[in-house]
């Protein structure tokens, strides 16, 4: 099975998935996004993780916010938008349908 591709195609997904999921909880910041997918068996670097973060906020999904006092290179804070909140509501209807059909067992919709 060659990783890179299934990286490339599939796990960056999950990763936006998990980022959208969280940031609807609370507003995320770079370092505690990787701590989290890290505790999900998830091996991100910064330097994919943060070019995801500017496309997902380029897409409308995230806003960015960084603390007055922070300087050039302190905390950016990720909420989620009404935009993301959509895109979140439709990614959890088709992983509901998904998983009712690729895992046994788990209810179907």
């Amino acid at each position: 099975m060659d990783n890179s591709l299934v990286f490339r195609e599939i796990i960056l997904a999950f990763w936006k998935v998990h980022i959208l999921h969280h940031a609807a909880e609370k507003p995320v910041y770079g370092q505690w996004i990787i701590g989290e997918l890290r505790r999900h068996g998830y091996d991100i670097k910064t330097g994919t993780l943060y070019p995801l973060l500017r496309r997902m906020e380029k897409n409308g999904w995230l806003a960015a916010s960084r603390a007055r006092r922070a300087g050039p290179r302190g905390r950016v804070n990720y909420r989620l938008t009404s935009a993301g909140r959509e895109v979140l509501a439709c990614l959890r209807e088709k992983t509901r349908e998904l998983a009712g059909e690729i895992l046994p067992g788990a209810p179907r919709s």
